[in-house]
């Protein structure tokens, strides 16, 4: 499960900065796109850390 969130934030980033630099999209379309992308990069991160190794000492 842990690669697949690692695609999904690597991903996301990506089209993050797709959306924000040469997409063109201004207004409402930035807006959604860059939220979209920011949903799933905020969710991959959470999900990466809830599933990280534990240690106990």
């Amino acid at each position: 499960m842990r690669p697949v969130f690692w695609l999904m934030l690597t991903l996301s980033v990506v089209a993050n900065v797709y959306v924000n630099t040469f997409s063109g999209w201004e207004g409402a379309q930035q807006v959604v796109g860059s939220s979209g992308t920011g949903v799933v990069v905020l969710g991959s991160a959470v999900g990466l850390w809830l599933t990280r190794p534990r240690t106990e000492n």
